[in-house]
C-alpha cells in the first residue's frame, strides 16, 4: 500500500519524507485551506521541483491554464482534482501529468454509478469525507460504501485518518486499494506535520503490508 502525506508547505518536510520513505507529498494550491501553499513554497519553486518525492497539486476548481502552469513550475507528477470537475476536464489533463479525481463522500453516495462517468478520465480515484473545507477535517467516511463497490480503477482512501489507523487500515479489504492519503491527523499545527508520527505509520503500515505478503 502505498502512503501519500498532504498539506506539505515547507521544502524540508518534503526532504524529509522523501528520507522516510513516503511514496507521494500533496502540495495544496487551493487559498481556501489552512494549509495553502501560498508564499510559503510560491519562492522556492525550484528548491520543490528539485525534491525527489513525487509531488501531487490539488486544486479544487482551478483554470486549467493554472493548473498547467503549476504542473511545470513544481514539477508535479499528479494532480488532484478536489471539485466539481468534468469528466471532460479531466482529460485534458491526463496527458500532462497523472489525474486522481476525488470525491466526497457524504454518507449515501452510490459509488459505482458516481465514478462511472471517469473511469476513462483520470488515472487513480481518490474518496475523501465530505466537508466545506474540501478535506483536511480529521473526520472519516464510512468505508463500508466502498466495500460493496467495485470501483473498477486503484484508488486512495483519505478523510481523518490517524496514527492509531493502522490495523483499521489492515482490517479494510478492497482489490483496487491502492494507497492511503493522511493529513491533519498528523500535524503539530496546519500544514507542519509531526515526522515522528510519519515515520512510525510509515514503519507500522509497511511490517503489516510485509506479513500479508508473505
Amino acid at each position: 500500500m502505498k502512503i501519500k502525506v498532504c498539506g506539505i508547505t515547507s521544502v524540508e518536510q518534503l526532504r524529509q519524507l522523501e528520507s522516510l520513505g513516503v511514496d507521494y507529498a500533496g502540495l495544496i494550491f487551493f487559498e481556501g485551506s489552512k494549509r495553502y501553499i501560498g508564499d510559503k513554497l510560491y519562492n522556492n519553486n525550484e528548491s520543490v521541483r528539485n525534491t525527489g518525492i513525487k509531488k501531487v497539486g490539488v486544486f479544487v476548481n482551478t483554470e486549467l491554464e493554472i493548473i498547467e502552469e503549476a504542473i511545470k513550475e513544481y514539477g508535479l507528477y499528479a494532480v488532484q482534482l478536489h471539485g466539481d470537475e468534468t469528466d471532460e476536464f479531466c482529460l485534458e489533463l491526463m496527458d500532462k501529468a497523472k489525474v486522481i479525481k476525488v470525491f466526497r463522500m457524504g454518507g449515501d453516495e452510490t459509488i459505482d454509478a458516481l465514478v462511472e462517468p471517469f473511469q476513462a478520465a483520470c488515472h487513480y480515484f481518490l474518496f475523501d469525507t465530505d466537508t466545506s473545507t474540501f478535506g483536511g477535517s480529521g473526520k472519516q467516511f464510512n468505508w463500508a460504501l466502498l466495500e460493496d463497490a467495485t470501483v473498477g480503477k486503484p484508488f486512495f482512501l483519505s478523510g481523518g485518518i490517524g496514527p492509531d489507523d493502522v490495523e483499521k487500515l489492515e482490517a479494510f479489504q478492497h482489490p483496487y486499494l491502492y494507497a492511503v492519503d493522511v493529513n491533519s491527523r498528523f500535524e503539530t499545527e496546519a500544514g507542519v506535520k509531526d515526522m515522528e508520527l510519519v515515520k512510525q505509520f510509515v514503519s507500522e503500515l509497511g511490517v503489516k503490508n510485509a506479513i500479508k505478503k508473505q
